[in-house]
């Protein structure tokens, strides 16, 4: 299954009136990252490697919003470190809602206990809980034990209140299929989540782990096998069929990183959010002054592995709606 119907009509109304308008770049979402401190010290992540000053910063609601409103995206991600920890969040997301932007809130779901009644359930709104695994395999990625059981916990709290709710996991050269399917299984059918998306896993430069990540070979494989024997229909993906496709290794795609801009405490880094070749002060500025052809598989090294969402699922995206068969096959996805 897909994204809901009316966030895929409104993505496919916008990308279809910027093509209409001779726009080349434009972006799909915005990994709007308010602050880098977190609660955690997961061995995937390098945000927290940051120096103490940078980690006790806050980004002013003021100023993240003019960086939506200046980039035009329908969609933002606000991640982090952990964004919770962001004393006006509250405050960050009702302004973004105002603006009808399809908002989720990445969390590592420890403080939404404490923050749950500062928010207010959305068609526009959905918490991305981060689930790594289960019980064992997630508290062993976060380096923390119990994370898996207060997680869950508050997912049904949520849900309870009738927010909308989907999870974020990602995967290592650890994980088998059956791994793959065990979390997958569980998340849409027993915790019933709305929406999942999944990741490989990259080799993050500041990341403290940095022998589990896969390869492309390794990632193809893997979810080959995952998605086998139909199980990748039931599944409740938020994504195109066609990134699930690239995947398995059934398609293959250039990165457009640019259509998944970062936008952090540094202003809007290059190339991506898993990369850091500086940063700009304007959207405009990164889509001018940024040699995008440099990038991608192929074209750095450092981009070999990657099969992240960041560079690969808006290239989906364009390719569904720039084709019939593949918008109707994503509408009987659903």
């Amino acid at each position: 299954m897909s994204m809901p119907i009316r966030q895929s009509l409104r993505i496919g109304t916008y990308i279809l009136r910027n093509k209409l308008q001779g726009r080349e770049k434009f972006p799909l979402i915005v990994e709007l990252e308010p602050l880098f401190a977190c609660n955690l010290a997961c061995a995937g992540c390098g945000k927290i490697q940051h120096p103490h000053d940078v980690l006790k910063k806050r980004m002013p609601v003021e100023q993240a919003v003019a960086a939506i409103k200046e980039c035009g995206a329908p969609m933002v991600s606000i991640a982090g470190g952990e964004p919770l920890m962001h004393p006006q969040i509250d405050v960050l997301v009702a302004e973004l809602i105002k603006m009808r932007k399809f908002v989720f809130l990445c969390t590592n779901a420890l403080l939404i206990p404490k923050k749950l009644d500062k928010f207010k359930p959305s068609p526009y709104f959905a918490w991305a809980v981060h689930i790594d695994g289960l019980k064992e395999r997630h508290d062993e990625s976060v380096c923390k034990e119990g994370v898996f059981d207060d997680a869950v916990a508050a997912i049904r709290e949520c849900q309870r209140r009738g927010f909308r709710v989907t999870t974020n996991t990602t995967f290592f050269n650890t994980d088998t299929p059956q791994t793959v399917i065990d979390v997958l299984n569980y998340l849409n059918d027993d915790l019933k989540v709305d929406e999942m998306m999944i990741s490989p896993a990259y080799a993050y430069e500041k990341a403290p782990d940095q022998e589990h990540f896969l390869g492309v070979q390794e990632t193809r494989e893997l979810f080959r096998k995952s998605f086998a024997d139909g199980r990748r229909k039931k599944w409740r993906f938020n994504h195109s069929p066609l990134f699930l496709d690239f995947l398995e290794g059934k398609a293959d795609f250039p990165c457009t990183a640019w259509a998944i801009p970062s936008y952090s405490l540094f202003g809007w880094q290059r190339p991506c959010y898993l990369m850091s070749d500086g940063y700009a002060q304007s959207y405009k500025e990164l889509l001018d002054e940024t040699d995008w052809d440099s990038y991608g598989r192929g074209r750095d090294p450092r981009c070999a592995n990657c099969m992240a969402h960041c560079g690969y699922e808006p290239t989906a995206v364009f390719s569904t709606v720039g084709s019939l068969k593949e918008s109707l096959r994503a509408i009987r996805e659903k």
